[in-house]
Protein backbone atom coordinates (compact mmCIF):
# COMPACT_ATOMS: atom_id res chain seq x y z
CA UNK A 1 0.00 0.00 0.00
CA UNK A 2 1.14 3.41 -0.63
CA UNK A 3 0.28 6.50 0.50
CA UNK A 4 1.28 9.92 -0.85
CA UNK A 5 1.14 13.20 1.62
CA UNK A 6 1.94 16.46 0.08
CA UNK A 7 2.72 19.57 1.22
CA UNK A 8 2.93 18.02 4.50
CA UNK A 9 4.67 18.07 7.97
CA UNK A 10 6.28 15.84 10.50
CA UNK A 11 3.16 15.63 12.15
CA UNK A 12 0.59 14.96 9.74
CA UNK A 13 3.04 12.31 8.67
CA UNK A 14 3.17 10.91 12.29
CA UNK A 15 0.23 10.61 12.71
CA UNK A 16 -1.12 8.97 9.18
CA UNK A 17 1.56 6.25 10.53
CA UNK A 18 -0.43 5.58 13.26
CA UNK A 19 -3.46 5.41 10.92
CA UNK A 20 -1.87 2.94 8.60
CA UNK A 21 -0.87 0.81 11.80
CA UNK A 22 -4.41 0.68 13.03
CA UNK A 23 -6.42 0.37 10.21
CA UNK A 24 -4.16 -2.54 8.20
CA UNK A 25 -2.84 -4.26 11.89
CA UNK A 26 0.93 -3.17 10.93
CA UNK A 27 2.55 -3.65 14.36
CA UNK A 28 5.62 -1.59 15.13
CA UNK A 29 6.39 -2.86 18.08
CA UNK A 30 8.52 -6.20 15.79
CA UNK A 31 10.74 -3.10 14.47
CA UNK A 32 13.95 -3.34 15.87
CA UNK A 33 15.53 -0.35 14.11
CA UNK A 34 15.78 2.99 12.36
CA UNK A 35 17.08 3.32 9.22
CA UNK A 36 17.59 6.71 7.53
CA UNK A 37 18.50 6.56 3.94
CA UNK A 38 20.29 10.25 2.50
CA UNK A 39 20.48 11.71 -0.24
CA UNK A 40 20.50 14.83 -1.62
CA UNK A 41 19.72 14.31 -5.55
CA UNK A 42 16.79 11.51 -5.28
CA UNK A 43 17.77 7.72 -4.14
CA UNK A 44 17.75 5.46 -6.61
CA UNK A 45 14.62 2.82 -5.97
CA UNK A 46 17.55 0.55 -5.79
CA UNK A 47 18.67 1.54 -2.47
CA UNK A 48 15.15 1.74 -1.10
CA UNK A 49 14.78 -2.47 -2.79
CA UNK A 50 17.51 -3.02 -0.91
CA UNK A 51 16.96 -1.68 2.29
CA UNK A 52 13.02 -4.04 2.12
CA UNK A 53 14.64 -6.93 1.02
CA UNK A 54 16.79 -6.78 4.53
CA UNK A 55 13.95 -5.49 6.62
CA UNK A 56 12.85 -9.73 6.17
CA UNK A 57 15.77 -10.25 8.56
CA UNK A 58 15.73 -6.82 10.41
CA UNK A 59 12.28 -5.67 10.63
CA UNK A 60 12.36 -1.99 10.47
CA UNK A 61 11.31 1.81 9.33
CA UNK A 62 13.21 3.00 6.90
CA UNK A 63 13.19 7.19 6.03
CA UNK A 64 14.05 8.21 2.89
CA UNK A 65 15.22 11.52 3.05
CA UNK A 66 15.56 13.17 -0.25
CA UNK A 67 17.09 16.76 -0.53
CA UNK A 68 15.83 18.65 -3.65
CA UNK A 69 16.03 22.10 -5.39
CA UNK A 70 17.41 24.10 -2.04
CA UNK A 71 16.57 27.01 -3.61
CA UNK A 72 12.94 26.67 -4.27
CA UNK A 73 9.76 27.35 -2.25
CA UNK A 74 9.84 25.52 1.19
CA UNK A 75 7.66 22.29 0.58
CA UNK A 76 7.87 18.77 2.22
CA UNK A 77 5.97 15.85 0.41
CA UNK A 78 5.89 12.95 1.87
CA UNK A 79 5.12 8.89 0.61
CA UNK A 80 4.47 6.17 3.27
CA UNK A 81 5.00 2.60 1.78
CA UNK A 82 3.36 -0.67 3.56
CA UNK A 83 2.92 -3.98 3.15
CA UNK A 84 3.98 -5.49 -0.25
CA UNK A 85 5.46 -2.74 -0.95
CA UNK A 86 7.84 -2.02 1.93
CA UNK A 87 9.02 -5.64 3.01
CA UNK A 88 9.16 -6.06 6.29
CA UNK A 89 9.40 -2.52 6.93
CA UNK A 90 7.34 0.66 6.95
CA UNK A 91 8.96 3.03 4.70
CA UNK A 92 8.13 6.83 4.43
CA UNK A 93 10.38 9.18 1.26
CA UNK A 94 10.30 12.65 2.37
CA UNK A 95 11.08 15.26 -0.86
CA UNK A 96 12.12 18.48 1.07
CA UNK A 97 12.10 21.25 -0.81
CA UNK A 98 14.20 24.54 -0.39
CA UNK A 99 14.50 25.89 3.30
CA UNK A 100 12.58 22.93 4.55
CA UNK A 101 15.82 20.74 3.73
CA UNK A 102 17.75 22.84 5.76
CA UNK A 103 17.33 21.01 9.06
CA UNK A 104 17.30 17.38 8.24
CA UNK A 105 17.44 16.42 11.74
CA UNK A 106 14.01 17.93 12.61
CA UNK A 107 12.55 16.34 9.09
CA UNK A 108 13.50 12.66 10.79
CA UNK A 109 13.25 12.79 14.92
CA UNK A 110 9.96 12.81 14.87
CA UNK A 111 9.82 9.64 13.46
CA UNK A 112 12.54 7.74 14.72
CA UNK A 113 11.00 4.62 16.34
CA UNK A 114 11.04 4.97 20.28
CA UNK A 115 13.89 3.33 22.13
CA UNK A 116 15.36 2.00 18.94
CA UNK A 117 18.82 2.38 17.27
CA UNK A 118 19.30 4.29 14.33
CA UNK A 119 21.47 3.34 11.12
CA UNK A 120 21.94 6.13 8.61
CA UNK A 121 22.96 5.26 5.39
CA UNK A 122 24.25 7.43 2.24
CA UNK A 123 24.15 5.47 -0.86
CA UNK A 124 26.17 7.74 -3.07
CA UNK A 125 26.03 11.71 -1.63
CA UNK A 126 27.96 11.46 1.14
CA UNK A 127 29.02 14.32 4.20
CA UNK A 128 32.71 14.76 4.16
CA UNK A 129 32.72 13.58 7.93
CA UNK A 130 29.27 11.64 8.14
CA UNK A 131 29.58 11.45 12.39
CA UNK A 132 29.53 15.20 12.24
CA UNK A 133 26.72 15.42 9.65
CA UNK A 134 23.02 16.25 10.94
CA UNK A 135 21.98 12.70 10.86
CA UNK A 136 25.53 11.32 11.94
CA UNK A 137 24.74 12.76 15.06
CA UNK A 138 22.31 10.80 16.00
CA UNK A 139 23.37 7.56 14.58
CA UNK A 140 24.71 4.49 16.28
CA UNK A 141 26.26 3.38 13.18
CA UNK A 142 27.09 4.89 9.91
CA UNK A 143 27.40 3.05 6.35
CA UNK A 144 29.16 5.34 3.04
CA UNK A 145 29.94 3.49 -0.01
CA UNK A 146 33.55 4.41 -1.38
CA UNK A 147 32.66 2.54 -4.54
CA UNK A 148 29.89 5.51 -5.10
CA UNK A 149 32.07 8.66 -4.69
CA UNK A 150 33.09 10.48 -7.35
CA UNK A 151 37.14 9.94 -6.98
CA UNK A 152 36.72 6.58 -4.49
CA UNK A 153 40.38 6.25 -4.33
CA UNK A 154 40.06 10.19 -2.82
CA UNK A 155 37.70 9.19 -0.37
CA UNK A 156 39.31 6.22 1.00
CA UNK A 157 42.45 8.55 1.78
CA UNK A 158 40.22 10.41 4.21
CA UNK A 159 38.33 7.36 6.05
CA UNK A 160 41.00 7.07 8.53
CA UNK A 161 41.26 11.45 9.36
CA UNK A 162 37.64 10.99 9.55
CA UNK A 163 36.60 8.01 11.34
CA UNK A 164 34.76 8.02 14.27
CA UNK A 165 33.12 4.52 16.52
CA UNK A 166 30.03 3.46 14.04
CA UNK A 167 31.48 4.53 10.57
CA UNK A 168 31.43 1.52 8.21
CA UNK A 169 31.64 1.35 4.19
CA UNK A 170 30.79 -1.09 1.98
CA UNK A 171 33.62 -1.53 0.39
CA UNK A 172 34.89 -2.78 3.44
CA UNK A 173 32.03 -5.24 3.57
CA UNK A 174 32.08 -6.65 0.18
CA UNK A 175 35.27 -8.37 1.48
CA UNK A 176 33.96 -10.62 4.14
CA UNK A 177 33.90 -13.40 1.60
CA UNK A 178 37.87 -12.93 0.67
CA UNK A 179 38.78 -12.19 4.82
CA UNK A 180 36.70 -15.56 5.73
CA UNK A 181 38.23 -17.96 2.94
CA UNK A 182 41.48 -16.19 3.53
CA UNK A 183 41.27 -16.81 7.55
CA UNK A 184 40.21 -20.16 6.78
CA UNK A 185 42.91 -21.27 4.68
CA UNK A 186 45.67 -19.83 6.99
CA UNK A 187 43.80 -21.70 10.09
CA UNK A 188 45.08 -24.99 8.97
CA UNK A 189 48.30 -26.89 8.67
CA UNK A 190 51.46 -26.20 8.18
CA UNK A 191 51.33 -23.69 10.65
CA UNK A 192 53.78 -21.44 8.60
CA UNK A 193 54.53 -17.70 9.04
CA UNK A 194 53.33 -15.81 5.70
CA UNK A 195 56.61 -14.20 4.68
CA UNK A 196 55.12 -11.27 2.41
CA UNK A 197 51.37 -10.53 0.33
CA UNK A 198 50.72 -9.48 -2.94
CA UNK A 199 46.67 -7.91 -4.19
CA UNK A 200 46.02 -7.03 -6.89
CA UNK A 201 42.77 -5.45 -7.75
CA UNK A 202 40.86 -3.67 -10.74
CA UNK A 203 41.30 -0.03 -11.10
CA UNK A 204 37.65 0.72 -9.81
CA UNK A 205 37.82 -1.19 -7.03
CA UNK A 206 38.43 0.26 -3.17
CA UNK A 207 37.69 -2.39 -1.62
CA UNK A 208 41.87 -3.62 -3.19
CA UNK A 209 43.80 -0.99 -0.62
CA UNK A 210 41.11 -1.81 2.33
CA UNK A 211 41.76 -5.69 1.83
CA UNK A 212 46.00 -4.67 1.86
CA UNK A 213 45.46 -3.27 4.89
CA UNK A 214 43.69 -5.57 6.61
CA UNK A 215 46.06 -8.41 5.66
CA UNK A 216 49.15 -5.86 6.46
CA UNK A 217 47.73 -5.33 10.16
CA UNK A 218 46.87 -9.01 10.63
CA UNK A 219 49.93 -10.78 9.36
CA UNK A 220 52.67 -7.94 10.24
CA UNK A 221 54.59 -8.68 6.92
CA UNK A 222 54.95 -6.46 3.94
CA UNK A 223 52.10 -6.50 1.37
CA UNK A 224 52.78 -5.64 -2.00
CA UNK A 225 49.30 -4.39 -3.82
CA UNK A 226 48.37 -2.40 -7.29
CA UNK A 227 45.40 -1.41 -9.35
CA UNK A 228 45.20 -3.66 -12.76
CA UNK A 229 44.22 -1.64 -15.84
CA UNK A 230 40.83 -2.47 -17.28
CA UNK A 231 42.48 -5.10 -19.79
CA UNK A 232 44.21 -7.23 -17.09
CA UNK A 233 40.92 -7.29 -15.06
CA UNK A 234 37.60 -5.55 -15.10
CA UNK A 235 36.33 -4.70 -11.81
CA UNK A 236 36.51 -5.89 -8.21
CA UNK A 237 39.83 -7.67 -6.58
CA UNK A 238 41.43 -10.11 -8.56
CA UNK A 239 44.13 -12.14 -6.45
CA UNK A 240 45.87 -12.45 -3.25
CA UNK A 241 48.86 -14.21 -2.81
CA UNK A 242 49.95 -15.20 0.12
CA UNK A 243 54.17 -16.40 0.16
CA UNK A 244 55.29 -19.21 3.11
CA UNK A 245 58.51 -21.43 3.35
CA UNK A 246 56.67 -24.67 1.54
CA UNK A 247 55.29 -22.79 -1.25
CA UNK A 248 52.35 -19.80 -2.05
CA UNK A 249 48.77 -19.71 -1.59
CA UNK A 250 46.88 -18.24 -4.76
CA UNK A 251 43.82 -17.05 -4.34
CA UNK A 252 42.59 -15.72 -7.46
CA UNK A 253 39.19 -14.88 -9.75
CA UNK A 254 40.07 -16.13 -13.36
CA UNK A 255 36.60 -14.32 -13.93
CA UNK A 256 34.27 -12.49 -12.14
CA UNK A 257 32.11 -15.11 -9.95
CA UNK A 258 34.72 -17.55 -9.67
CA UNK A 259 37.63 -18.24 -7.88
CA UNK A 260 40.33 -20.28 -7.94
CA UNK A 261 42.20 -21.51 -4.42
CA UNK A 262 45.57 -23.15 -5.13
CA UNK A 263 47.55 -24.56 -2.29
CA UNK A 264 51.34 -26.38 -2.37
CA UNK A 265 50.59 -30.39 -2.38
CA UNK A 266 46.94 -29.84 -2.87
CA UNK A 267 44.77 -29.83 -5.78
CA UNK A 268 42.89 -26.81 -6.55
CA UNK A 269 39.55 -26.10 -5.94
CA UNK A 270 36.73 -23.99 -7.48
CA UNK A 271 34.64 -21.44 -5.34
CA UNK A 272 31.80 -19.46 -6.46
CA UNK A 273 32.77 -15.69 -5.44
CA UNK A 274 30.36 -13.58 -6.55
CA UNK A 275 30.03 -9.91 -6.02
CA UNK A 276 28.42 -9.36 -3.34
CA UNK A 277 24.38 -7.66 -3.60
CA UNK A 278 23.78 -4.35 -2.17
CA UNK A 279 21.05 -6.26 0.02
CA UNK A 280 23.80 -8.45 1.63
CA UNK A 281 25.98 -5.90 2.35
CA UNK A 282 23.11 -4.18 3.52
CA UNK A 283 22.01 -7.18 5.76
CA UNK A 284 25.41 -7.78 7.04
CA UNK A 285 25.90 -4.01 8.61
CA UNK A 286 22.62 -3.83 9.36
CA UNK A 287 23.46 -7.34 11.94
CA UNK A 288 25.74 -5.42 14.49
CA UNK A 289 25.07 -1.93 15.63
CA UNK A 290 27.97 -1.91 17.55
CA UNK A 291 30.99 -0.12 16.62
CA UNK A 292 32.86 -2.14 13.97
CA UNK A 293 36.61 -1.95 15.87
CA UNK A 294 38.68 -4.33 13.25
CA UNK A 295 37.54 -1.67 10.14
CA UNK A 296 38.51 1.28 12.56
CA UNK A 297 41.60 -0.57 13.11
CA UNK A 298 42.19 -1.46 9.28
CA UNK A 299 41.76 2.08 8.47
CA UNK A 300 43.50 4.09 10.75
CA UNK A 301 46.51 1.92 11.37
CA UNK A 302 46.51 -0.83 8.77
CA UNK A 303 46.46 2.09 5.82
CA UNK A 304 49.13 3.90 8.29
CA UNK A 305 51.03 0.78 8.01
CA UNK A 306 50.71 0.42 4.26
CA UNK A 307 51.50 4.08 3.56
CA UNK A 308 54.70 3.38 5.70
CA UNK A 309 55.43 0.88 3.21
CA UNK A 310 55.18 2.63 0.76
CA UNK A 311 57.24 5.50 1.58
CA UNK A 312 60.19 3.54 2.71
CA UNK A 313 60.19 1.42 -0.75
Amino acid sequence: MIIDLPDTNVSKISKALVSVREEGGAVALGRVLTLIIVSHHGVDEEAIEAANDASREHPMRVIVLMEKDPDGDPRLDAQIRVGGDAGASEVVLLHAYGPAGSNSESLVTGLLLPDAPVVAWWPADTPPAPSRSAIGRIAQRRITDAAQQPDPHAWLDRLGEMYAPGDTDLAWTRLTRWREQLAAVLDQPPYEPVTAVEVLGGADSPSTPLLAAWLRLQLQVPVDWRYLDAAEWKSGIKSVRLTRESGDILLARPEPGIAVLTQPGQPSHDLAFPRRSLRECLAEELRRLDPDLLYGRVITEGCALLDSDDREA
